[in-house]
């Protein structure tokens, strides 16, 4: 697998996709090769589809993480092995069309509130004042802050878009407090990874804690929606419509492709929903008089 893996990473760095992308690609793969215990291009197209089956039915694994598999698989065989694809019977699974989980105001600050350790506090309240997704949140680093201008600049975006986004004066005292902790001269969330007795090179923090950082301070704040980590991008979204920020501003800020991705939140803003309901409410007044 060493040796396919390689050539999969050159294939993907040449066709410029993501570092992350090139990560879950690996992983998707290695995780075929560790189900059967045979290297990929000693399987038939029959296996292929049935850890496919295994991953739908058995994990029971989102969609989107079966099409990611699917995808994966897909360029491992035409692009690096260089043989027909030869699975049958298994086209992408339609995406769900699923309004996001938003969090108010005040559930934000009370999440936040209840987040312990400095770290993953100061991590968690940027994600959410900027925008930002996990990953380009905790991949930040010290020159990507421009103070004279009072943006961030996110290098580490999904599909290698960059893009630069507001950062508030508060989240910049934050960040600016934060960083006297560790001083890091290039991190501005740097790991704190020490394997016995040697502690290693600092690079950024890891995604996996902060992950769990934002569930313990979920359950401890009493708020009851089925929040993560990336329910504070969409909170900031949403925010930001309902203080009549352009769709096309937040469009630049979230750096979607599409302005219908950027939409979804116009069914989800209370401001929105205060409007429709006096709108019905006077249709109906009309009506019954």
């Amino acid at each position: 697998m060493s040796r396919l893996r390689e050539r999969m990473v050159e294939e993907l760095q040449l066709r410029r996709y993501s570092e992350r992308t090139q990560e879950t690609y690996v992983g998707w793969v290695a995780g075929l090769a560790q189900y059967y215990g045979k290297a990929p291009e000693q399987l038939s197209g029959e296996e292929v589809r049935g850890y496919l089956v295994y991953l739908t039915k058995e994990r029971q694994l989102a969609r989107s993480s079966v099409n990611q598999a699917l995808s994966a698989l897909k360029f491992c065989y035409r692009e690096v092995l260089k043989q027909e694809w030869t699975v049958q019977g298994l086209v992408g699974a339609r995406k769900e069309q699923t309004l996001p989980v938003v969090l108010s105001i005040e559930e934000v600050g009370a999440i936040l509130r209840c987040v312990r350790k400095e770290q993953y506090q100061v991590c968690l309240s940027t994600l959410y004042s900027c925008g930002l997704r996990l990953r380009e949140g905790t991949h930040l680093q010290v020159g990507d802050i421009d103070s004279s201008r009072m943006v961030v600049h996110v290098r580490h975006a999904k599909g290698n878009k960059e893009r630069y986004v507001p950062l508030p004066e508060a989240t910049l005292l934050q960040l600016r407090q934060y960083w006297l902790t560790h001083r890091d001269p290039v991190w501005l969330f740097p790991g704190r990874e020490v394997r016995g007795w040697v502690r290693c090179e600092p690079g950024p923090m890891d995604e996996s804690s902060v992950q769990r950082a934002f569930r313990a301070a979920l359950a401890e704040s009493g708020v009851q929606k089925k929040a993560t980590v990336h329910t504070l991008r969409h909170s900031y979204a949403t925010h930001l419509l309902e203080a009549g920020v352009t769709l096309r501003q937040i469009q630049s800020y979230l750096g979607h492709s599409s302005i219908q991705t950027t939409m979804r939140y116009t069914h989800v803003t209370r401001a929105g929903e205060t409007v429709a309901q006096e709108a019905i409410a006077r249709v109906m007044a009309q009506l019954q008089g």
